[in-house]
């Protein structure tokens, strides 16, 4: 029980990481709240549904989540978004939902969870940045900046708040299975399980994650297991380079 007496918020709770992350700290003692269009799917949790487009919103959550647990300990910032596309088929609104979700929402949150924890002795943030904001794939410059800007973003902080007791890292995924990446294939006129079984072929360890594998690399960055892990960025792609 990795997670006993913890408090947890996690965003983006309904997709395929954020759920298995929510059932990775039930199942290991923590309370949790969750945030995303629509968790009603999801029991034995405090439900903080929004728009993380909203900066009020976000400014507000780990306060509000706080209040519902009797304190936070820990923050996954899950939420995010995959826009495709050369810059020059991108639009104004792609560029503010892809930053808004990706970048705004975990700024505003860490920036109000930060005050919370450091009271409360400490915690951990676990951000999920991407291999493709390490080393960029082609097509989708504005996915891979916003999480270029994440995976800087949880350096800093990890360095800045590591004397509160509050560390910051990020898993860096390649390739998920999950309903985000589905809907993707599926909109391009692709058959999805055929399009994941080709992606699976070019993974050294014979297939793309699944949102357990993420989940639990998330779960160890947020328990005292990675008690001296600050800034770190875990890759987590089966072997596959970003290409």
């Amino acid at each position: 029980m990795r997670f006993a007496a913890q408090k947890a918020l996690v965003t983006g709770a309904a997709g395929g990481i954020g759920k298995a992350i929510v059932e990775g700290l039930l199942a290991e003692g923590a309370t949790v709240a969750v945030s995303d269009r629509d968790t009603a799917a999801l029991s034995g949790v405090s439900h903080l549904d929004g728009d993380l487009m909203d900066a009020d919103f976000c400014d507000a959550l780990p306060n509000r989540a706080a209040e519902a647990l009797g304190g936070l300990t820990i923050l996954c910032n899950n939420a995010g978004v995959i826009t495709r596309g050369a810059i020059t088929e991108t639009s104004d609104a792609d560029y503010s939902l892809t930053m808004g979700v990706n970048v705004e929402a975990p700024f505003r949150l860490c920036r109000a969870v930060i005050p919370i924890m450091a009271q409360g002795g400490g915690g951990a943030i676990v951000n999920t940045a991407s291999c493709w904001g390490l080393r960029p794939g082609p097509n989708h410059p504005l996915y891979v900046m916003s999480k270029a800007a994440i995976a800087s973003l949880t350096q800093c902080l990890g360095r800045d708040h590591a004397h509160q007791n509050i560390r910051v890292n990020a898993v860096c995924p390649n390739e998920v299975d999950t309903p985000m990446l589905r809907t993707g294939f599926a909109a391009r006129g692709l058959d999805p399980d055929r399009a994941i079984e080709t992606l699976s072929a070019s993974v050294p360890l014979g297939r793309i994650a699944t949102p357990g594998d993420i989940a639990d690399v998330v779960l160890f960055l947020a328990s005292d297991q990675a008690r001296y892990l600050c800034g770190a960025l875990v890759e987590a792609h089966g072997g596959k380079p970003v290409e």
